[in-house]
C-alpha cells in the first residue's frame, strides 16, 4: 500500500490527512523523502550547464517539497501530541536530518555553483527579491561550513549531528519531567483557590487518572496555584518542582547536556573563524553584536531591578503582617503580589477571569484582523491531529488566503509554552501555495474555558505570528512569513498584543461567561491600569534569563553552566525572591535547538519596536487606522525576509526607535 505521506493529498487545501496517517508511516516516508531530496540536490550540484540563478538558486528553492510535507506533518504532531513512538522517532530523525543537511551545506560542487553566481551577481539583472535570496543562500552556506575542508569539514558534520541529538534529548527530558510530576490535593489543600483553579486541577487529575484534583507543571495550573494557595508549604513544594525541571538527576537531567551543547557551539563558531558563538550568531540579526545586546538589556535591567526591589520590600511587609518572619521567598512572590494587586487596583483575578472566555478571545483576535486587514474566518470541519484542535479557512474579498488551526489546551502529550508554526508556508515559486498555520497554547480546559488576562495576551501574541505567516506575499518560500531575523520575528506578535488593550475590543468581547454582560467599566479601567503592575518582577525574570543566555555564548563555554548562571546572577544583584524565567536545565528556547541561542534577548529588542509601532497608530486615527494597517502589511507583514529588517521598520515608521517607548510601556520610565 502506498504511504499516505508520499501521496498527493486530495484533501481540502491539501492539508495533511491526519485521519489516514499512522505513526508507522513516518519512518519509511522519511527514508523515501530523504533519498528523493538527495537526488534533487545531486542533480543541481552536478549539472553540466553553467550555473545560473534559475538552474541553481531557484532549483534549490523548488527542491525538497516531499520532504517538507513529511517533516511538517511529523513535527506538528511530535511537538503538540507526542507519545513514546513519536519520541523514539524524534531521537532517530534528529541526527539523520542533521547529517542530511550537513551533507548539502558541505557539497563542494553545489557551493562552487552558488559562489559563481554570487561573484557575478552585479551582471545578472536580478530583482531585488532574487538578490536577497542569493545573498541569504550564499551567506547560509558559508556560515554552515561550506568553505571548510578536510578534518575541519568532517568535524563540523559531527558537531551538527551531535547538537541535533542533544537538542532532542533536552526537549524530551523536559517533557518527561513536566509530564510525570504532579501533586495530589486533598480537599483541605484547596484553601484559597478560586473555582477556576480548582476546576482546572480536577480536570488535570482526571487526565492523570488521579483520585481528585492535582497540581501539574503546566504554567496554566501552577502559576494560579502559586498566586492563590494559602498553603505556603504546598506553594514551596510546587515551586521547587517547577524550577527543578531538567535538574532532578537520573535519565532526564539536562545539566550535562547543556554543558556539552555550549562546548560544541563554541567549537562550531571557532571553526568558522568567530571568537565566540554569540559573535557568530548575532552577525545576521538586527543587533549585530553582543555589545549591542548587552547595552539594551542593561539599559532595562537597572530600572527594572530598582522597581522589583521596591516591590519586594512591600510584599515582605505583607508577609510579616501574616506572622511570618521572612524573608520573602520565590514561592511567596506571586501570592502576595496577587493580594497587593487586588488592594491597589481592586482587581481579583477570580472575578476578572469569567470575562475572558477562550472562544470570545479567539473571536476578538479574528475581529481585529478583519478590521485591520479585511480577513474573514470560516470554521472548517476537517480531520486534525487531536480532538482539541479546530480550524478555519481565512479569506479576503472572497479569495482564499490561508488555513488557520488553533490547538489551545494543555495536555500531557504537549510540550509546555506557546508557539506558532507553519505546516506549509506561503510562496509563488515554483507554484503558488497558501499557508497552513498553527497556533499552539497550553490553556486550562473548562466549560467554558476561561483565560487569565496574561493567557489572552498569549493568544493575541501567537495570532500576531500567524498573521505574519498568513499575510506573507513573496515569491520564494525561504524568505516567506516569519523567515526573518530572530530579533525582528517577535515584532508582529508583540505588536498584536496591543489590540487586546483597546477598550472598544474589550467592551465587545470581554463578556461574562454566565450573565453575558460586558466587562464593567470600572473593572476594565482596573485591568488596563494594572497592565504594568508587577512589571519589575516580570522584567527582571526575563532580562536575567536573556543575560545568562548571552554570557553563556559570549566567551569560553563554561564547564559548569549552573555555576556560570549563579555567577552572572550574583554580578547582576539578582533579587533573591525572583527566579530566572527559564533556568538553564529547562531553558528550551536556548537548548532545544539553535533558534534562540544568544537570542533570547530578541523579545525585548522587538518590544522596543512594537511599543513604537503601536504609537504610530495612536498618533494617526487610532488603533484601527486603515492607512497605518495597510502600511504595516505592506512594509512588515507581507514582506517576510525579502528586505533587511532595519530597512523594513524604517520604511514603516520613518526611523528606528529608542528604548524610551519600551520603558514607558512597561511603566519603568523614570
Amino acid at each position: 500500500m502506498t504511504n499516505v505521506l508520499l501521496q498527493d493529498w486530495n484533501t481540502p487545501f491539501q492539508i495533511a490527512p491526519f485521519d489516514a496517517i499512522t505513526d508507522d508511516d513516518f519512518a519509511p516516508a522519511l527514508d523515501t523523502a530523504l533519498k528523493a531530496h538527495k537526488a534533487e540536490i545531486d542533480a543541481i550540484a552536478n549539472a553540466d550547464d553553467a550555473p545560473t540563478f534559475a538552474n541553481t538558486i531557484e532549483a534549490l528553492e523548488a527542491a525538497g517539497d516531499g520532504l517538507d510535507k513529511v517533516l511538517g506533518t511529523f513535527f506538528t504532531v511530535a511537538g503538540a501530541d507526542s507519545n513514546p513512538v513519536r519520541e523514539g522517532l524524534q531521537r532517530d530523525f534528529s541526527p539523520r536530518l542533521a547529517a542530511h543537511f550537513a551533507d548539502i551545506s558541505s557539497n563542494k560542487a553545489l557551493f562552487a555553483r552558488i559562489a559563481t553566481i554570487w561573484d557575478a551577481r552585479d551582471d545578472l539583472d536580478l530583482t531585488d527579491e532574487q538578490q536577497r535570496v542569493l545573498m541569504l543562500t550564499h551567506r547560509g552556506y558559508v556560515r554552515s561550513g561550506a568553505a571548510l575542508d578536510g578534518a575541519e569539514e568532517a568535524r563540523m558534520k559531527k558537531i551538527k549531528g551531535r547538537l541535533a541529538e542533544l537538542g532532542t534529548a533536552f526537549t524530551q527530558n523536559l517533557l518527561a519531567d513536566e509530564r510525570d510530576w504532579f501533586m495530589p490535593l486533598a480537599e483541605g489543600d484547596l484553601a484559597g483557590l478560586p473555582a477556576f483553579v480548582v476546576d482546572a486541577a480536577r480536570t488535570a487529575g482526571a487526565e492523570k487518572d488521579a483520585d481528585g484534583p492535582v497540581v501539574t507543571l503546566s504554567r496554566s495550573i501552577i502559576v494560579p496555584f502559586l498566586q492563590f494557595s494559602t498553603r505556603r508549604d504546598l506553594r514551596e513544594k510546587a515551586y521547587r518542582a517547577w524550577t527543578a525541571r531538567g535538574a532532578n538527576g537520573g535519565d532526564t537531567d539536562n545539566r550535562a547536556i547543556a554543558a556539552e551543547i555550549l562546548k560544541l557551539r563554541e567549537e562550531r563558531a571557532k571553526l568558522l573563524g568567530y571568537d565566540t558563538f554569540a559573535a557568530y550568531k548575532l552577525e545576521t540579526e538586527m543587533a549585530k553584536t553582543p555589545a549591542a545586546v548587552r547595552d539594551l538589556l542593561m539599559a532595562v535591567w537597572e530600572p527594572a531591578k530598582s522597581q522589583a526591589n521596591a516591590d519586594a520590600w512591600a510584599l515582605e511587609q505583607m508577609l510579616k503582617a501574616d506572622g511570618i518572619d521572612g524573608p520573602l521567598e520565590p514561592w511567596d512572590w506571586r501570592f502576595y503580589a496577587e493580594r497587593r494587586r487586588k488592594d491597589l487596583h481592586d482587581l481579583d483575578e477570580a472575578e476578572v477571569k469569567p470575562y475572558f472566555q477562550l472562544d470570545r478571545m479567539i473571536a476578538a483576535s479574528f475581529d481585529c484582523a478583519t478590521r485591520l486587514f479585511g480577513l474573514e474566518f470560516k470554521p472548517l470541519d476537517i480531520p486534525l491531529y487531536h480532538p482539541d484542535c479546530r480550524a478555519w479557512e481565512v479569506t479576503r474579498g472572497g479569495a482564499h488566503v490561508a488555513v488557520f488551526i488553533g490547538d489551545y489546551f494543555a495536555r500531557g502529550s504537549k510540550r509546555s509554552g506557546a508557539w506558532c508554526s507553519a505546516m506549509r508556508a506561503q510562496a509563488k515559486f515554483p507554484k503558488p501555495q497558501t499557508p497552513i498555520v498553527i497556533n499552539v497554547c497550553n490553556f486550562a480546559k473548562g466549560d467554558p474555558a476561561l483565560l487569565s488576562y496574561d493567557d489572552a495576551r498569549t493568544l493575541f501574541h501567537e495570532f500576531g505570528h500567524a498573521l505574519h505567516q498568513m499575510l506573507s506575499n513573496v515569491t520564494y518560500e525561504s524568505i516567506s512569513g516569519t523567515s526573518v531575523a530572530r530579533d525582528f520575528v517577535e515584532l508582529p506578535s508583540q505588536l498584536y498584543e496591543h489590540w487586546l488593550e483597546v477598550p472598544q475590543v474589550l467592551h465587545e468581547f470581554a463578556v461574562h461567561s454566565e450573565t453575558g454582560e460586558a466587562i464593567p467599566q470600572a473593572m476594565l479601567d482596573n485591568v488596563l491600569a494594572a497592565a504594568t503592575y508587577d512589571m519589575g518582577f516580570a522584567t527582571v525574570e526575563y532580562v536575567a534569563s536573556a543575560l545568562v543566555d548571552l554570557e553563556f555564548h559570549d566567551g569560553p563555554a563554561p564547564a559548569d553552566p549552573m555555576q556560570k548562571q549563579a555567577e552572572v546572577l550574583e554580578s547582576l544583584g539578582m533579587p533573591r525572591a525572583i527566579g530566572m524565567r527559564h533556568a538553564t536545565p529547562h531553558f528550551a528556547h536556548v537548548f532545544a535547538g539553535d533558534g534562540y541561542s544568544s537570542g533570547y534577548y530578541s523579545y525585548m529588542w522587538s518590544e522596543v519596536m512594537d511599543a513604537d509601532a503601536f504609537a504610530a497608530f495612536e498618533e494617526a486615527d487610532g488603533p484601527f487606522d486603515t492607512q497605518k494597517a495597510a502600511a504595516l502589511e505592506e512594509h512588515i507583514l507581507s514582506t517576510g525576509g525579502s528586505v533587511d529588517a532595519a530597512e523594513l521598520y524604517t520604511a514603516f515608521r520613518g526611523r528606528l526607535p529608542g528604548v524610551e517607548a519600551l520603558l514607558k510601556g512597561r511603566g519603568l520610565a523614570a
